[in-house]
């Protein structure tokens, strides 16, 4: 029986040389899927202009990957950028279901630790939108988890993503190598 293996990214913000490595590290990893929490063409105002700026070219690079892309609206993410890729980007979020874990997979940005969603004992919140990679019990045997940022991480953290294979979670620079794992 082949195994579950995902893929999570978050706030690409239009950085294409991040997508493009993104891309990289998605095919050699072997995943199933690749799911993107949100924000992937626009930097946003509060942020600063990534370094690798070219949001048409993430267009394209993303449009090539579109039938391996399950994908969330990022507060950056409008109708606009849905008319130019072609996956769709604008749910607000996604119950998904994976190894008889419920995850509630979304941006967060209106969603998270603060303004939780109708929430089973031990299912798993998932967002991204702080650009700060975090893994934290809650609630009644609940997890949040964050893969951080590709593009624009804060707090000192790498430019991140996790993935998911079974039932462990490792969050991995997107330059470099695992730094954490969890496992549900």
């Amino acid at each position: 029986m082949k195994t579950t293996k995902w893929l999570i990214a978050s706030d690409i913000h239009g950085d294409y040389e991040c997508a493009k490595r993104l891309a990289e590290c998605y095919a050699a990893s072997g995943a199933d899927r690749l799911i993107l929490l949100g924000d992937l063409l626009y930097h946003g105002p509060r942020n600063d202009l990534p370094e690798g700026y070219a949001p048409k070219k993430v267009i394209a690079l993303l449009n090539e990957m579109k039938n391996e892309i399950l994908a969330v609206r990022g507060n950056c993410d409008t109708e606009v950028d849905q008319m130019v890729l072609e996956f769709p980007i604008l749910a607000d979020y996604a119950y998904l279901s994976v190894d008889g874990h419920s995850i509630f997979a979304t941006h967060g940005h209106t969603h998270h630790l603060k303004n939780l969603p109708p929430m089973k004992r031990g299912e798993i919140l998932l967002h991204g939108h702080t650009h700060v990679p975090a893994a934290e019990p809650f609630g009644d045997g609940n997890l949040y988890l964050n893969p951080g940022s590709t593009s624009i991480p804060k707090e000192g953290s790498p430019k991140s993503y996790l993935v998911y294979e079974n039932g462990v979670f490792t969050f991995r620079d997107l330059f470099g190598g695992e730094y954490r794992t969890v496992e549900i």
